[in-house]
């Protein structure tokens, strides 16, 4: 053999032989990559420091802290493409009908079906539990909330029902048109609505929701006001489904993570939706329920919303207070409600409520893959590293 050949052979096993004993390793490192990584742990806004404003939330920190609030949720998922689901709060546990509840409605931005809101606002006053779905489920989902009405004792003569049933559009991973939320989902929401801690993220009405680019869903907090202030409670619940520029508690959150509305070009203009349903136990009539749902959209501001053109931004309020329920035959109406200079505390309370609300919705929603896309949920260890960076504090007690 030529002394070139020689070399070249010694120099191959030089460089084959430790090649080939490292193949099993890079063989093995290439599996672990293939393997999903294990999502993070879920957790609250309070566990990451962030807790919104003065007033402290109550027991669970969620709209069941108002007393007779009630929620549950059905989860609807079939097969790769169906991600949705119904979420429904009952305002007491009595005939919603025959005993009802002064209510409010405001509209932020339009841009959505909120099945309902012209007879609470013009007579002030909610007679159903209120439902929240998809986009093209709400029909479907109000004629089942009739019919469970119906069946109740007492409602036998009844001709007339305002079923109230808002909605967010989860067809990015939801196959929508085959509206899969119907009678069954919402006797099996409002079967299991309970007055305990309420589960958030991806479940019920949020399943198949999307906020901030990530991924949404439902979302509560509360506030209770000292005893000076009336030791009133107020609980806000959230379905997230909205973009814009996120920012926790004033953290440039989405801009640190590269996802926000306009980041490089038109196509992303932070569209989507909202529904916001406040509850308080305080005795406060319509019309002031219509200054604090108003107030609500003011903690969505917080978060980084825009109310784009093609979101639908509203608010659901009502008064629990037994006081200030109204029997549905009632010829005079003489309760006594709080007058205007006592509202600005629970209007203080709103915002920071809706604000935490919001962050709990994405901090507890999971990756969700279906109908042919996958959205991620908020990498919080990320956050946790943005929040540190602009001095948001560390984990706070609920």
């Amino acid at each position: 053999m030529h002394p070139d050949a020689l070399a070249w052979c010694a120099l191959g096993l030089l460089l084959c032989g430790p090649a080939h004993a490292l193949a099993p390793k890079e063989e093995k490192m290439a599996d672990e990559k293939k393997a999903p990584a294990p999502e993070e742990k879920r957790v609250r806004a309070r566990e990451l420091g962030v807790a919104p404003g003065i007033f402290m939330p109550g027991p669970h920190n969620g709209i069941t802290d108002v007393s007779g609030v009630r929620v549950g949720h059905a989860t609807v998922i079939a097969g790769d493409s169906v991600r949705t689901g119904v979420t429904a709060i009952l305002p007491h546990g009595g005939n919603l009908f025959r005993e009802r509840v002064p209510a409010a409605i405001h509209v932020m931005n339009g841009f959505g079906k909120l099945l309902g809101s012209t007879q609470v606002n013009e007579l002030g006053e909610l007679e159903s539990p209120v439902l929240l779905t998809c986009t093209l489920c709400v029909w479907r989902v109000a004629d089942a909330l009739v019919g469970w009405m119906l069946e109740q004792p007492g409602m036998e003569d009844v001709r007339s029902i305002n079923p109230v049933v808002g909605e967010t559009n989860d067809g990015r991973l939801n196959a929508i048109h085959t509206r899969p939320v119907g009678d069954k989902e919402v006797r099996a929401a409002l079967a299991q609505a309970s007055s305990g801690p309420v589960v958030e993220g991806s479940v019920g009405a949020g399943t198949g929701t999307v906020a901030f680019g990530w991924k949404g869903g439902i979302g509560t907090s509360s506030r209770v006001l000292p005893k000076k202030l009336g030791g009133y409670t107020v609980g806000v619940l959230v379905q997230s489904n909205f973009g814009g520029v996120l920012q926790v508690m004033g953290a440039p959150v989405g801009k640190a993570l590269g996802r926000y509305a306009y980041q490089k070009d038109v196509v992303e203009r932070g569209d989507g939706s909202i529904m916001m349903v406040v509850a308080t136990d305080a005795p406060v009539d319509h019309r002031n329920l219509r200054r604090l749902a108003e107030r609500a959209t003011l903690g969505l501001g917080r978060t980084g919303s825009s109310a784009s053109n093609g979101s639908g931004d509203y608010v659901i309020a009502f008064s629990t207070a037994a006081s200030v329920r109204r029997a549905f035959n009632a010829e005079r109406m003489t309760a006594e409600t709080l007058g205007n200079d006592t509202l600005s505390p629970l209007f203080q309370a709103v915002v920071e409520a809706t604000e935490e609300a919001i962050y709990n919705s994405l901090f507890m929603a999971s990756t969700v893959s279906g109908n042919g896309q996958k959205v991620e949920a908020i990498p919080l260890a990320r956050v946790r590293e943005v929040l540190r960076q602009h001095g948001v504090g560390q984990p706070v007690t609920p």
